[in-house]
């Protein structure tokens, strides 16, 4: 399997939410270094072409029409999924506040709405997980604001119903944490990895950081912790977690204990409960965290996230959305990214000959016209942000 494309200029965002649906991928929110994510503004929507790899921003509506009171402000650390075309977005937070208001957006017509909802609703956080396995959404974990720690509770919306309901699982659960991640896999519910604390629900600077998988039978109400066999990957946070062919993949994140960024690709297959590293060719990403991963047939499309910058001496501004709650700010030599990334599980013949003509630069005047779009496609930056030297 082959990285095939690398493209700059999309939206330079970090810790944001994104989905699939049909051919195209739609992100939400999240933050870039520098901006001012104090005051409520709306949150801002980019949408991908998996076609022709254009990015686009959904027009805001005007602050006179109804619409732009039910767009959610912009924020970070919030989950967005899918159900049929519809894309519904919790939790997460901007600079002052965290939110437990359920938002949705219809991919169709790109309308926002604010679904009336009842039940238990659960408090405001950021950090946590969201799936959605038989028209539920399945939230695990985060960062509650109200309680000021972390949580290993799991809430569940009937979005049918939507109704909220707090589960009683069964077995051990996840120790207290936030940035994990959560994925579906038929009824069950996978977690891995997340931020805790050697405090348990406190946070401190005694992180912890499991790298043991847990997953939820939504259908028993039970926790299960398999032995898995085969390599064994680190703990870490802020990483993105796919599926592909009933198996769980993993890739990057980061340790705050051994302040290590990856870019590693990792593979879990819960039928045999165990662990491999995958070995992708061609120029992948660099070592981050806090980027986003969508599945569309055979492709994966990884985009955005943050990295150590390869210049040593400038900063960015202070990362305090990646320190706890209530510690200062610290200044951290990191960059934001507004890169995307394709690897494609299997590759036509087609795409091999394209990447290689790409690779050692071949003359294409004499290539049919549709072949050249699609080179051009694929090695044209798009411009939705400007390189990062000349960012604000």
């Amino acid at each position: 399997m082959p990285w095939t494309v690398r493209l700059e200029g999309g939206p330079r965002r970090v810790n944001h939410a994104a989905v699939a649906v049909h051919e195209k991928i739609f992100s939400f929110g999240g933050y870039c270094t520098g901006d001012d994510y104090k005051l409520k503004r709306p949150m801002d929507v980019h949408v991908l072409n998996t076609v022709n790899y254009r990015w686009n921003a959904v027009k805001t509506p005007d602050i006179s029409s109804p619409q732009y009171y039910l767009i959610p402000y912009q924020r970070y650390g919030h989950t967005a999924v899918v159900q049929n075309d519809l894309v519904f977005i919790w939790g997460g937070r901007n600079d002052e506040a965290a939110c437990n208001v359920l938002f949705c957006f219809d991919t169709t017509n790109h309308m926002w709405s604010q679904p009336k909802v009842c039940g238990d609703i659960p408090g405001a956080r950021d950090g946590h997980s969201a799936c959605v396995i038989n028209n539920c959404m399945y939230v695990f974990g985060g960062y509650e604001e109200d309680t000021d720690q972390f949580s290993q509770d799991v809430h569940m919306l009937d979005l049918k119903t939507m109704e909220w309901r707090h589960l009683k699982i069964k077995g051990e659960p996840p120790s207290y944490r936030d940035f994990h991640s959560a994925t579906a896999i038929g009824s069950y519910m996978y977690i891995f990895g997340g931020r805790g604390n050697q405090s348990g629900p406190h946070h401190s600077r005694d992180e912890v950081y499991c790298d043991q998988i847990v997953f939820l039978d939504t259908r028993g109400q039970r926790w299960h912790r398999p032995s898995v066999t085969g390599f064994r990957p680190l703990g870490r946070r802020s990483h993105s977690a796919f599926t592909y062919k009933g198996s769980l993949f993993v890739f990057g994140g980061f340790n705050g204990i051994l302040q290590k960024h990856y870019n590693d690709l990792l593979r879990y297959d819960p039928e045999n409960c165990r662990w491999s590293v995958v070995r992708p060719r061609g120029h992948g990403p660099c070592a981050r965290r806090r980027q986003s991963c969508c599945v569309i047939g055979d492709r994966v499309f990884l985009f955005g996230g943050t990295s150590p910058h390869p210049d040593p001496n400038l900063n960015s501004a202070n990362q305090q959305r990646d320190d706890y709650p209530g510690l200062e700010p610290i200044e951290a030599r990191l960059m934001d990214h507004n890169d995307l990334f394709v690897l494609d599980f299997a590759p036509s013949l087609k795409t091999i000959s394209l990447t290689n003509v790409i690779k050692h630069k071949l003359n294409v005047e004499a290539l049919p016209e549709s072949i050249r779009f699609e080179i051009r496609a694929m090695t044209l930056p798009n411009s939705v942000t400007k390189p990062l030297n000349n960012a604000g």
